[in-house]
């Protein structure tokens, strides 16, 4: 046990002025948060409202120092380096002893000096939280340099643009600690953290500060720069100090904290997720489901951009993508296969906001219409999905088929496949910008209307400029030219592109175009030579947008993404009945897509 350690920091100050940061104990650490008793019910549905920062270890009676369920002969009081005090939300001064806050008898004059609000009486609720340090020793024995030990640092930790959950008087940014992270070590940083919830378990953004409102790596809000090493990328955990922000925006009379990197440390062992005593309700019971256990998948390179799926999510994504490769047309698709397209279109496309999908392959050139029924059904089950997930969604069109896909659309509300009408709209080359206009508002490259793109079956556009069916028809008389639109989102950070298809001649195939000439029928006349951030490739396009679809559905229902996908914040990550129901119906079905006239 850790009581001759406390004993000895207790009796020879061994850890004051020291950032425990620096000095790895063996020991699970804890952010410590002290409030008036009529705040105290608040905060604790503050932090359950935001687990992933707040994690809460233990809650402590009213005036009580001690914590027996995380150590034995602790007292709060004297047991941390360096404390802060907050009077009416402002930091007034920072200490190394709370004693003086204790009541105790006063003579008139002491009475007179020391108001009884700014008195530690029975009035005040002591709160332990998880802290990131704790999981700093399994990151060593993992093989994962932990830069801030290295250089000898506290760890950074900035205020986002991410708002918590809101509580009573409780509502602030979050706030995150960042460490750099070799790009190859990343899985493993995911997943040892995972295994340590009470340390804030995994990481709630891999990439980008921008993403989360950090605009200079340079001045962190609390701690010190942490510098980056070739080769690093920026990772971020949710942090305790989120309750200090919290204190500052309640304007409590009094309230008390750790200071930032000057932790109490518990009698837990740092690679524990369980308690000492299992009886308590007030910590972490249960150890992870190792099958939820996350894996770290990049999906955009500008702006760089991680994201997370439990191991179960990403097997069952991975057979829909072999199951979609079935190749009943003897084409030879399996040998344009890239394994994980699927999932990091469907990991981006889970994070995305607002969707453009385009679609028609005009290959009957004699007929009227002259599109094929691969496309539309895959879809319309896309932006049914997605749709039922909060996202916008727009359909791009040639001019000459905007009267039958509006009525594919209709059609797909008047029978409840689609909630509601979405937008079918035309793009017409009239100049230079004419793309960036149409992806962007006002022509502004930082302002994406759209954040992904997908097209579905597309004729898509050869090296020569023209556009080729399987037979090697040149049918660009029927097509209007939105592979502008992909060529043009290369060069605009924040929009991903992806292409389905079935033969290499589909716009976004680009990106698999020396398969396509070497391995497939006519690939040197035919392959498309726009490519997509992601190509996903099946025996029938409409089965990549049904897979698709499916993803979506499998990382909605996955608590380690949608853990990430809110940053940690909300209740604990399951799926609401109501949400899981309106999900399922949403996914594609036999009776669904056959009702769809093309």
């Amino acid at each position: 046990m850790l009581t001759a350690v406390r004993a000895a920091r207790c009796s020879l100050w061994y850890f004051r002025g020291i950032s425990t940061s620096t000095t790895h104990s063996g020991y699970q650490q804890a952010n410590v948060i002290i409030l008036p008793k009529h705040l105290a019910n608040d905060f604790e549905a503050f932090c359950r409202r935001n687990p992933a920062p707040l994690q809460l270890l233990y809650r402590g009676q009213s005036g009580e120092t001690s914590c027996l369920p995380l150590a034995r002969h602790a007292d709060i009081r004297t047991d941390i380096s360096q404390y802060c005090v907050y009077e009416k939300g402002r930091l007034v001064k920072t200490v190394s002893s709370l004693q003086s806050y204790t009541d105790q008898p006063r003579t008139a004059p002491e009475q007179q000096a020391v108001h009884r609000s700014h008195q530690w009486s029975s009035d005040m609720v002591c709160f332990y939280l998880g802290c990131s340090f704790g999981f700093e020793g399994s990151l060593k024995t993992a093989g994962v340099p932990v830069r801030n030990v290295e250089q000898g640092r506290n760890v950074s930790m900035y205020r986002t643009a991410v708002p918590c959950i809101p509580s009573g008087a409780f509502s602030c940014p979050l706030v995150v600690t960042m460490r750099p992270v070799p790009a190859a070590m990343l899985d493993a940083a995911v997943e040892v953290t995972s295994l340590n919830p009470m340390a804030h378990g995994a990481p709630v953004h891999i990439g980008e500060p921008a993403l989360l409102g950090i605009q200079d790596l340079s001045r962190p809000d609390y701690g010190e720069q942490v510098e980056l090493q070739p080769g690093d990328v920026t990772v971020f955990w949710a942090c305790g100090v989120t309750a200090i922000e919290a204190i500052l925006s309640s304007k409590p009379p009094l309230a008390f904290s750790h200071s930032p990197g000057c932790m109490f440390l518990t009698d837990i062992p740092d690679s524990s997720s369980s308690p000492l005593t299992p009886e308590s309700t007030n910590t972490p019971h249960d150890r992870p489901d190792l099958e939820l256990t996350p894996r770290c998948f990049l999906v955009s390179h500008n702006p760089l951009m991680y994201s997370l799926a439990s191991h179960r999510a990403v097997a069952r994504i991975r057979e829909l993508e072999m199951t979609i490769g079935d190749d009943p047309g003897q084409r030879g698709i399996r040998v344009l296969f890239t394994q994980d397209e699927l999932l990091r279109s469907c990991l981006a496309l889970s994070h995305s906001f607002s969707v453009a999908i385009t679609t028609g392959f005009p290959t009957h050139y004699m007929h009227s219409p002259p599109d094929e029924t691969d496309g539309p059904p895959g879809a319309i089950a896309m932006a049914t999905m997605l749709l039922s997930l909060g996202k916008q969604v727009t359909m791009v069109t040639d001019r000459r088929a905007l009267e039958m896909n509006q009525a594919i659309i209709d059609e797909a509300v008047e029978t409840g496949v689609l909630k509601h009408a979405i937008p079918l709209v035309t793009f017409e080359d009239s100049g230079p910008d004419s793309a960036l206009h149409f992806l962007c508002h006002h022509g502004d490259p930082t302002k994406p209307r759209y954040d992904h793109l997908v097209a579905i079956e597309r004729s898509g556009r050869a090296a020569d400029g023209n556009y080729y069916n399987m037979r090697g028809v040149n049918i660009k008389h029927l097509v209007d030219p939105i592979d502008n639109l992909f060529i043009a989102a290369k060069g605009i950070p924040g929009i991903i592109t992806t292409g389905i298809g079935d033969g290499g001649n589909e716009l976004g195939m680009g990106k698999l175009k020396e398969k396509v000439k070497n391995l497939m029928p006519n690939g040197n006349l035919i392959a498309c030579d726009v490519p997509a951030d992601y190509a996903i490739t099946a025996g029938v396009s409409n089965w990549g947008g049904y897979a698709v679809a499916c993803g979506l559905y499998l990382l909605h229902t996955c608590p380690s993404h949608q853990r990430y996908l809110k940053k940690g914040l909300g209740e604990e990550p399951t799926t609401r009945q109501e949400q899981l129901q309106d999900c399922t119906a949403n996914l594609p079905s036999v009776d669904k897509v056959t009702h769809k006239h093309v």
